[in-house]
């Protein structure tokens, strides 16, 4: 399927006099190098053009640098030979193909050209006001997020189908989902913001593809350095019961490799959880009983086969979510048996044993210090924090509704400050992590109410502070009303479900501290789209 034409790479910066409204980034991006990623500024208030900074190194240009130098374990090795390059690249990609034989702005051609001793000496001679007037975009919660954009309808088209989590690209160009039709959505940031001046309409987000799966889609997670700048690490991996885990090309929809696991005989067997390693080397995938780690340069069904319970020792269930820490080698592997392993990466000799949780762990994620993580479990009300350093018990715990055996997601942001999770009421709540307390644990700064249906799946954009929320659950009829024993009721059915309403829909919301008053109340109400409980942005 076709992309839209604006650039897919997220912005790292912003001039200090814009307000931090949901910014319009700068249309004179698609004009940049294909080979750089660029940082998108809105032009400044004052029609100025805006000091030019160096980007930020992305992961992308780091695979392509270890191909050149012949490393067998290159992920670009595989994805040239094995999996095949893509044929036809996104039309985001060939924008800035055709943009490079483009002229330059006029403000930019009429500039006189500088020699090289001129151009160092423009750059040595205030390199501090530069940093003065940009800084990084930061998460605020001191007020109820804006609704920004969302997804709705393309979910109403089958009944009962509810969205099953959310996750941003690790470079922040797409988001992709995961829904109860067992088809997997990728999305676009919003073309309005790619936009300059104020934007008075915001328009549903559509999917610019889809990749459909044979049965119920267990797990699926983005390659671990995914960048849209270049298309061999753009890729999605996905199990689904009784299929193999497929490798999804990000930019064409199209399966580009398989990952097979057989049991004792000689049976497929599907993966419950899927984790790439920081490095991108490595597939791990969480069976009952089995961690199997697979080389992403050589797909089929050779693996290496790590047990996490042998000798009625050890972790046992099945193995329902991997996280790796950021600053250890090892990684932590959480159970339906309501267990925590701690592994180590290289051969997965097991270090700890944690318990603590009360129901089978659902999800996990470390902390950017790489000294904690956080785990959450189904039919559970607690978050539970750890501590690697004091790994016997939890450091504190935070409250949360989850009442069904549904997955509910939570995630950090790239600071660590601010830990954000979903909730089977649908309230999502705000944790500053990086305060303590009464009794030395977090208070929540925030809670609020995107829809009156579970809010399953909650992710925080790596460079934007865009919160996304995913929103349905499974839901059964309720019995009707019987009248008195007297009377005699005919074509009633016993079970009824006129009474339950579904809102399974993604929706984004701007996080930046400033409300952004473009967006009119009368598109906010619309199918119940963007609003808070109480009316629009009130605290819970």
């Amino acid at each position: 399927m076709k992309t839209p034409e604006e650039p897919p790479l997220a912005p790292d910066c912003l001039s200090s006099d814009q307000a931090p409204a949901p910014a319009r980034l700068s249309s004179q991006a698609s004009s940049m190098d294909k080979k750089t990623d660029p940082e998108l500024m809105p032009p400044s208030p004052d029609g100025d053009d805006p000091p030019l900074t160096s980007p930020d190194p992305v992961p992308g240009p780091a695979v392509s640098q270890e191909l050149e130098e012949g490393d067998p374990a290159s992920l670009s090795t595989p994805l040239e030979t094995g999996f095949g390059t893509p044929s036809k690249l996104s039309p985001r990609i060939e924008e800035q193909e055709l943009s490079e034989n483009m002229s330059l702005p006029a403000e930019e051609t009429n500039r006189p050209e500088l020699g090289s001793g001129e151009a160092m000496e423009c750059v040595s001679e205030e390199p501090a006001a530069e940093n003065k007037e940009y800084f990084t975009w930061n998460y605020s919660f001191s007020q109820p997020p804006q609704f920004f954009s969302g997804s709705w309808s393309e979910f109403r088209t089958q009944p009962e189908n509810f969205l099953k989590g959310c996750k941003w690209a690790p470079d922040g160009s797409c988001i992709l989902t995961n829904s109860a039709d067992n088809i997997l959505r990728i999305y676009n940031l919003p073309s309005e913001l790619y936009n300059e001046g104020e934007q008075l309409e915001y328009a549903e987000m559509a999917p610019v593809l889809r990749m459909v799966e044979g049965d119920t889609i267990y797990d699926y997670c983005w390659y671990s350095l995914m960048s849209s700048a270049q298309p061999d690490t753009s890729y999605v991996a996905s199990s689904s019961r009784e299929n193999p885990i497929h490798i999804w090309d990000a930019f064409t929809g199209e399966l580009r490799a398989s990952f097979r696991a057989y049991n004792h005989l000689d049976e497929l067997t599907a993966a419950h959880s899927l984790c790439f390693s920081l490095d991108g080397s490595q597939l791990f995938c969480g069976f009952s009983r089995t961690v199997r780690v697979f080389s992403t340069a050589r797909p089929g069904r050779d693996c290496e086969v790590r047990a996490t319970f042998a000798k009625k020792q050890g972790q046992s269930g099945i193995i329902s979510c991997i996280a790796f820490s950021p600053a250890q080698p090892l990684y932590a592997c959480g159970s339906y048996s309501r267990s925590l392993g701690l592994y180590a990466w290289d051969d997965g000799s097991p270090l700890a044993l944690l318990g603590g949780h009360q129901g089978g762990i659902t999800h996990l994620r470390f902390h950017p210090d790489g000294n904690r993580f956080f785990s959450g479990a189904r039919k559970e009300n607690e978050l539970l924090c750890w501590d690697l350093r004091q790994p016997g018990h939890p450091l504190w715990s935070l409250s949360r509704e989850v009442t069904t055996n549904q997955r509910i997601y939570f995630d950090l942001d790239p600071t660590g400050q601010f830990l954000v999770s979903g909730s089977t009421s649908g309230a999502v709540s705000v944790w500053d992590i990086s305060v303590a307390g009464h009794e030395g644990k977090p208070e929540p700064v925030l809670s609020f109410l995107p829809q009156k249906d579970c809010t399953n799946g909650v992710s925080l954009h790596p460079s934007l502070p865009l919160l996304a929320t995913a929103s349905g659950q499974r839901v059964f009829p309720e019995p009707t009303d019987s009248g008195d024993e007297g009377e005699q009721e005919v074509d009633i059915p016993l079970l009824s479900m006129r009474h339950i309403r579904l809102e399974c829909q993604l929706q984004l919301w701007w996080c930046g501290g400033s409300p952004d008053t473009s967006i009119p109340d009368g598109h906010q109400g619309e199918n119940g789209q963007g609003r808070t409980e109480g009316g629009g942005g009130e605290f819970i």
